[in-house]
């Protein structure tokens, strides 16, 4: 779906216009290609060099195209389509025109809009700064989310569910594709501070290495977040472990004391002549001992912290 945004200084939020006009934001979510074809054709590019914006996988890149920017950026995703926790997102600076494509939904335009911003469609360096910030922004939110998980499952370490490993096992794979965006994201806002692709001015110049910074930190928040995820899971392993061993200790322990009375019981259950055999009180003095041996097999394990 193909949306034409315009906003100038005067404005306090985006108005919807029906055709592209300079200075426009033109956005599509959802895309397909017949709005890659109508986009190629506005702004003059071939629809192959357009391709990877529907690409779900596509990895955070710059390229310069006939003095078009082409800016490909992933953004955390609500959806879990395919296993993937990040959604695909161009952003193409042209001359006239900004130009932004989601192969899916994306919520980060929606709430972009949501929040009305001090910014026209007109400033193009400073839109794309901007939409890397929130990009930046949206990874550190949903790191924090995934961390105060991992800290809430190390207090409750000791009662450890098969939804604690699924959880676990989802956020691992949660932060090895965030991270995967971010390390070539950050390679992409170092070529943009360098002023190749774009004209950036001295306030710009600053926002972006603000940015820049945010973007390792999140990087780096990422890392220390997988460390713990990994460490967490190694403790798991270790707990399923001593508990493992402790319940084949237990097992071991009881077939051997209730394998003690079945072989007494045994026999005397055979057809032959045996001690005490003609006694009236044999039953009682066979039970009697039968719960001794019981008895002291458990005195002997337990002293032994078999159980």
């Amino acid at each position: 779906m193909l949306t034409i945004y315009s906003k100038n200084d005067l404005d306090d939020e985006f108005h919807i216009i029906q055709e592209p006009k300079q200075g426009c934001w033109i956005h599509v979510d959802n895309a397909t290609m017949q709005d890659i074809d109508s986009i190629s054709k506005l702004i003059g590019l071939e629809q192959q060099d357009l391709q990877d914006c529907l690409d779900k996988y596509e990895v955070p890149r710059i390229e310069k195209i006939d003095e078009k920017v082409l800016v490909f950026a992933r953004h955390p995703t609500l959806s879990r389509e395919a296993g993937l926790f990040t959604t695909t997102f161009t952003i193409i600076l042209t001359k006239h025109y900004f130009i932004t494509i989601c192969p899916g939904l994306s919520y980060l335009v929606q709430n972009f809009i949501l929040h009305k911003p001090k910014l026209t469609t007109c400033q193009n360096s400073k839109f794309l700064i901007y939409i890397l910030l929130k990009i930046t922004q949206a990874f550190t939110l949903h790191i924090k989310r995934i961390r105060t998980s991992v800290l809430k499952q190390e207090k409750e370490i000791d009662h450890i569910e098969s939804e604690d490993i699924t959880s676990l096992t989802m956020n691992e794979e949660n932060l090895n594709q965030y991270l995967a965006t971010l390390i070539p994201l950050r390679t992409v806002l170092e070529a943009i501070t360098s002023g190749k692709y774009t004209v950036l001015h001295e306030k710009d110049q600053d926002l972006l290495e603000d940015l820049l910074n945010a973007s390792i930190q999140s990087e780096d928040l990422c890392s220390t977040n997988l460390r713990s995820i990994r460490s967490l899971r190694d403790s798991y392993q270790i707990i399923f472990t001593n508990q493992l061993n402790k319940t084949i200790k237990l097992l071991t322990a009881l077939t051997i004391i209730l394998s003690l009375p079945t072989m007494v019981a045994s026999i005397y259950g055979m057809n032959v002549k045996l001690p005490i055999a003609n006694n009236p009180y044999a039953f009682f003095f066979i039970f009697l001992f039968i719960i001794l041996i019981g008895c002291f097999a458990y005195y002997v394990f337990q002293r032994k912290r078999w159980l």
